[in-house]
């Protein structure tokens, strides 16, 4: 079997040089996706994870490497991997977004990714891109500069890499289809992780901890991923500054600060210099709460790590723990850490903002409802959207019917404006709003294209809180942001065209708006979302379809020799239920 994998990994690497993609070095590795058990919070339970670890294994490249990712799933259900941040240059085929770029590798088989770095440098990483599979399925990926560049900053003594994630005690993903099929809220975490552990705070759960060991009077790169599922968090390491010197794959000028705010989906580079009394100092981590202060029912355990000094000395009873960590409804700190992001834009690291837009989208993103008949009773269950467009699923990946001309998946239609505007942030939003339409609609750009998109939050139901924005195959520049209603005669006088950072993830702040732009270069079908999976299963996204360019060098590729063929058996498959009233609910069959 493994020679199988090994000669079929060869074909694919002939491929890619045959089209003369390979660059840097060449990467293999194997992914073996399976159940396995875990115990936390004093509950043993069995969950799907890739090599029998939770967080997985790490992706190491230098710039401009590829890497060949066979994924053999062994596990009880179908689902997709997404390189999150990587750009893959012409190749969408290996993006991984089920329903968007492929289809799900059905269990008892396997598919190999071409992942193509580019551009890209410092931290991102890979997760599950299927269901709600991505709270036990995913991991770092750390993109090294080139000898010859280097890094930005003084070289640091070592490096640590910290995963936040979410622990939940059930079945996440049958809970979740229950939660869908019956319109209800989906489910909340019982504790958040680092690096797989709840830490000393959570029950049952001291014992494992998990513990980075320092010496005193160096400094070390520390690698944050947030894999969490539905919330933002405050981290801060006590009594230790941290230098935020990157984020999403891009550096940005040294910020210096006690505390972060990490969004889902968002990853960051962090110097931290080990120059405290020697002991031990909790790293912790707390929910931030973006949405309206009446709203109690989240998950308000404090995750913790440890820091720990080598040396001779005697450890406290308890490391001390950071008290600059922000309250779970702390607005301010959030708020002031955003605006300190700032690209490097030197010469080494240039910008290069387009100006010439062609194409302005005004974004609403809202949570809705829809009314659907479950058996003879109508029931009100919960959607989100944007621009009041709610996403459904096709039966058959859009980049494959895109690119095979298939027609009646999608449409082409999805509006650049909202069906109506109103005051979004008010209180009393108008009745007539809070019903979206669910649709398959895309939105078609021309090769080289420069785009400009005002994502703007609402309060339609009362529930307006941060979005983390994401696009697939890109990364934007974050031109401005700002609350209340985005004004189009005086807002765009702030933007920031010197040095406004370079993300693959944003965060549209509750009641307020952020502008970004890209130059659609890189053809292919990609994905736009909220990060937040509950908004992500309610149908907060889209697609872009960028056309090909004049040349081939400018056009998608080919696709590979085999793709994961399209099923219905897929456990989760999302389906479309009409009522009277012409609003659809994905109901899970």
């Amino acid at each position: 079997m493994m020679g199988m994998f090994s000669g079929f990994l060869k074909l694919m690497l002939l491929y890619g040089m045959f089209l003369g993609l390979a660059q840097g070095k060449v990467h293999y590795h194997e992914f073996v996706l399976k159940e396995a058990n875990f115990t936390r919070l004093c509950e043993t339970k069995s969950m799907l994870v890739v090599n029998d670890s939770f967080p997985g294994p790490v992706i190491r490249v230098t710039k401009g490497d590829t890497v060949y990712v066979n994924v053999q799933n062994q596990g009880n259900y179908g689902l997709t991997i997404h390189w999150h941040g990587v750009h893959q240059p012409r190749n969408p085929w290996s993006d991984g977004p089920e329903h968007i770029t492929q289809c799900p590798i059905e269990p008892e088989s396997n598919f190999t990714y071409e992942i193509i770095f580019s551009d890209e440098e410092g931290t991102l990483w890979w997760h599950a891109h299927s269901d709600w599979t991505r709270h036990s399925v995913h991991g770092a990926i750390v993109i090294l500069p080139k000898e010859e560049t280097g890094y930005p900053f003084l070289q640091p003594d070592g490096e640590e890499i910290l995963v936040f994630g979410s622990w939940y005690k059930g079945d996440v993903n049958k809970e979740v289809n229950e939660d869908l099929e019956t319109g209800n809220v989906t489910p909340q975490s019982n504790a958040y992780t680092i690096n797989g552990q709840p830490g000393d705070l959570c029950p049952c759960s001291n014992e494992s901890t998990y513990r980075w060991q320092v010496e005193h009077g160096k400094t070390y790169l520390l690698r944050l991923v947030s894999a969490v599922m539905n919330v933002e968090i405050y981290f801060a390491i006590a009594q230790h500054n941290l230098t935020v010197v990157g984020m999403s794959g891009s550096y940005v000028k040294p910020i210096l600060t006690d505390v972060v705010m990490i969004s889902p989906g968002q990853t960051m580079d962090v110097l931290v210099t080990a120059n405290q009394p020697l002991g031990r100092y909790y790293m912790a981590a707390r929910q931030y709460d973006s949405i309206r202060q009446g709203v109690k029912n989240y998950d308000k355990e404090n995750v913790t790590a440890i820091l720990e000094y080598s040396g001779n000395y005697t450890p406290s009873v308890s490391p001390s723990f950071p008290n600059n960590l922000p309250t779970y409804a702390d607005f301010n700190p959030a708020i002031e850490f955003m605006k300190r992001i700032r690209s490097l834009a030197n010469k080494d690291h240039p910008i290069n903002v387009p100006q010439n837009i062609t194409t302005r989208m005004y974004v609403t993103a809202s949570e809705n409802n829809v009314l659907v008949d479950l058996g003879g009773e109508n029931v009100t269950a919960l959607a989100s959207s944007l621009n009041n467009i709610s996403w459904v699923n096709p039966t058959t990946d859009v980049l494959l019917a895109y690119y095979r001309n298939i027609s009646g998946i999608y449409t082409a239609d999805f509006p650049d404006n909202p069906p109506s505007f109103f005051n979004f942030t008010e209180d009393d939003s108008p009745d007539d709003t809070t019903l979206s339409v669910q649709g398959t609609k895309v939105r078609m750009l021309n090769y080289n294209e420069e785009v400009e998109i005002v994502f703007q939050g609402t309060n339609l139901l009362d529930v307006s809180m941060d979005h983390p924005m994401h696009l697939h195959g890109y990364s934007f520049y974050v031109i401005g942001s700002g609350y209340g209603v985005f004004d189009i005669e005086t807002d765009p006088k702030g933007y920031n065209f010197d040095d406004p950072p370079k993300l693959n993830t944003v965060t549209l702040p509750k009641n307020g708006w952020v502008a970004i732009r890209f130059k659609a270069s890189n053809p292919g079908v990609w994905l736009w979302h909220c990060h937040y999976e509950r908004h992500l299963s309610w149908g907060m996204s889209s697609v872009f379809i960028v056309k090909n360019g004049g040349t081939p060098e400018t056009s998608i590729r080919e696709p590979p020799p085999y793709l994961p063929p399209c099923k219905d058996s897929f456990t989760s498959r999302l389906l479309q239920y009409e009522n009277s009233d012409g609003n659809r609910l994905n109901k899970i069959d």
